[in-house]
């Protein structure tokens, strides 16, 4: 079983920068490869990007190539999302999953997930 809990969500304006966390705990946390999803009003829940256990690889969505980059750090059991240049459409609720292989990661069920941190960006 694994717990998870995002922070760092809020109201920014377009170009800004947000970092947001997510902690993780449980039973070999550390192991699991991590994403993050969001869920824009009205729409389904999308990948957004994902880190391999150890971090040594990570996967985005095209969107975001360039502007969000993914973290981890297995001493805290935290990984991070940095999101940079942000633009309205980037506004969601976002999601934190652990998977307990990387072929699931970019699923948008099962696993592990916290309950969510918004992201609002102001034009």
């Amino acid at each position: 079983q694994v717990q998870l809990a995002e922070s760092g969500g809020g109201l920014v304006q377009a170009g800004d920068s947000l970092r947001l966390s997510c902690a993780a705990s449980g039973r070999a946390a550390r192991y699991y490869a991590m994403g993050w999803f969001r869920q824009a009003p009205g729409k389904e829940r999308d990948f957004v990007a994902a880190i391999t256990g150890s971090g040594g690889y990570t996967d985005y969505v095209d969107s975001v190539k360039g502007r969000f980059f993914i973290s981890r750090d297995n001493v805290k059991n935290m990984v991070y999302l940095q999101m940079d240049s942000l633009k309205p459409e980037d506004t969601a609720v976002y999601y934190c999953k652990a998977s307990s292989t990387w072929n699931s990661i970019k699923e948008n069920t099962g696993d592990y997930w916290g309950q969510g941190t918004q992201v609002s960006v102001s034009s």
